[in-house]
């Protein structure tokens, strides 16, 4: 009989003090310290999303307004360069490239009725709107700028000399309506395009109603473009985005074209491009989430 079962425990016994005690060490590199740059930019990527998307859309759209237009002109061109097609073509490829450019970063709203679409309707955050529309604007001018630049020498020869700019060039750049539009069918024909556009946004967003894959919604951007410009598009010259217009009318101020820019047909640049485009996204959207949409827009947010 074993007289202490204490035997069979193995004796332990402490490190010596000056052992030293192994340190563990991570197969993964510790993560650089972020520079002052890399700050700023992770704070403004999506705003600069957004400009760099609108200004290639201004660009394209702007641009084919200027070839098409300028090149009647025999001293610019011996033959025209397009017509109202290509016009429509132009615009809807400079939202698709300004999509795919934006989208994956910002969002690719590219409008500021679209922006505010979606923080009133979708939860996007208030606080970046500000941003957001002041980079669209900026992105419009920019487009404008860089287009005015590629076509001045042609704009030159159109108009007849160097200083002189009317409105036969400001509206390749900035939206003017037909003689015979009343202020009513402006403000209507603005609203309802604009309209049709941000419910063809909200239902190639909607993922319970058979939404494109997000890699194509620049496709269902380009397509929806295309069709209203084609359909909508020539008695207002077709904003449906104040930035759109707002930008580059800025662009044209500061290219010597003067107060015609706003005195016409009273303050038309805004109440036309600007706030008939906003009323109509909401009325979009209001129309979309209380008729189409699957969620119940009064109960969405409510507690369970």
């Amino acid at each position: 009989m074993l007289s202490n079962s204490s035997s069979f425990v193995k004796p332990t016994s402490s490190p010596p003090a000056n052992a030293e005690i192994p340190v563990l060490t991570s197969y993964f590199p510790p993560p650089k310290p972020k520079s002052a740059w890399s700050m700023i930019r992770q704070t403004i990527r999506e705003p600069m999303a957004e400009l760099a998307g609108v200004a290639i859309f201004v660009l394209l759209g702007t641009g084919v307004d200027c070839q098409v237009v300028l090149s009647t002109n025999q001293g610019v061109a011996s033959s025209p360069k397009g017509d109202f097609l290509s016009v429509n073509f132009g615009w809807a490829i400079g939202l698709a490239m300004g999509a795919w450019v934006s989208g994956g970063i910002s969002g690719g709203h590219l409008n500021p009725a679209v922006t505010l679409v979606m923080a009133t309707w979708r939860g996007f955050p208030w606080r970046k709107v500000p941003a957001y529309i002041f980079a669209q604007v900026l992105g419009g001018i920019l487009g404008a700028g860089l287009a005015y630049g590629n076509y001045v020498h042609a704009i030159d020869i159109f108009e007849g000399g160097g200083g002189i700019r009317t409105r036969a060039t400001a509206g390749l750049f900035a939206t003017y309506a037909l003689d015979y539009m009343t202020a009513v069918s402006c403000f209507f024909a603005e609203f309802l395009g604009t309209a049709v556009l941000v419910m063809v946004v909200l239902a190639a967003t909607d993922k319970k109603n058979d939404a494109p894959p997000n890699g194509l919604l620049p496709v269902t951007l380009f397509l929806a473009l295309l069709g209203l410009g084609a359909g909508l598009g020539m008695q207002t010259s077709y904003a449906f985005n104040p930035a759109r217009d707002f930008g580059p009318r800025l662009f044209l101020t500061f290219a010597g074209y003067g107060k015609q820019l706003y005195v016409y047909r009273n303050q038309y640049w805004l109440w036309c491009p600007i706030i008939a485009p906003f009323l109509g996204a909401q009325a979009a959207a209001a129309f979309y989430d209380f008729f189409l949409n699957e969620e119940d827009p009064l109960t969405r947010n409510s507690s369970p």
